[in-house]
């Protein structure tokens, strides 16, 4: 039975109080400084969609020690800060899905029904996609054309192919927050009792 986020989320919550109001602050501001400097890797060909998903996952940090409101707050900070430093690619991504979704995770998951949470999950995922599209064709001129010559059936191929590695992003951030709950947790919580 694999452990999610949101259970994780839960085991963390009596300890929230635990911590000073600069502590948490600070653990914010150092996770939202952590998502954009590696946001500029974005800029390295061939990263753009592993870069904000990497990013994303700094968010879980806060998200995990403190709560649900600093992980947004540190997600918001991080976002106006990757809008002024990032690819233009991988800014989208980041603000449009990438960089709140360990958040929505955790929150999404806390209904304890698997279909509808998968459900509400990939509506979620595709919703993002369609407003990403939307974004990079106002910012990049990229359009349905552009997917070669295939078309609008390579648009369909790669937004199904984009679902399929969305699903596995979503498993691997419940492995992530498994190994960060168990082995760096006790390392990094130490510093901001």
């Amino acid at each position: 039975m694999p452990i999610v986020v949101a259970n994780v989320w839960a085991e963390t919550s009596s300890l929230v109080a635990d911590m000073k109001q600069t502590s948490k602050i600070t653990l914010c501001a150092i996770c939202s400084a952590l998502s954009v400097v590696f946001m500029l890797l974005g800029y390295f060909p061939y990263l753009t969609y592993a870069v904000p998903a990497v990013a994303g996952l700094f968010v879980m940090i806060p998200l995990i020690e403190i709560g649900v409101s600093y992980a947004f707050a540190s997600y918001i900070v991080s976002s106006l800060l990757v809008l002024l430093v990032a690819e233009p690619e991988t800014k989208v991504l980041y603000i449009v899905l990438l960089g709140y979704y360990p958040i929505m995770k955790a929150i999404i998951e806390r209904m304890k029904n698997t279909v509808f949470e998968w459900l509400l999950k990939i509506l979620l995922f595709n919703l993002s996609v369609v407003i990403t599209y939307f974004a990079l064709k106002y910012l990049t001129n990229i359009d349905v054309e552009d997917f070669g010559p295939l078309g609008e059936y390579g648009a369909v191929l790669f937004v199904i192919l984009c679902n399929v590695a969305f699903v596995m992003y979503d498993i691997a951030i419940s492995r992530v927050s498994i190994l960060y709950f168990n082995k760096l947790r006790g390392k990094i919580s130490f510093f901001f009792k």
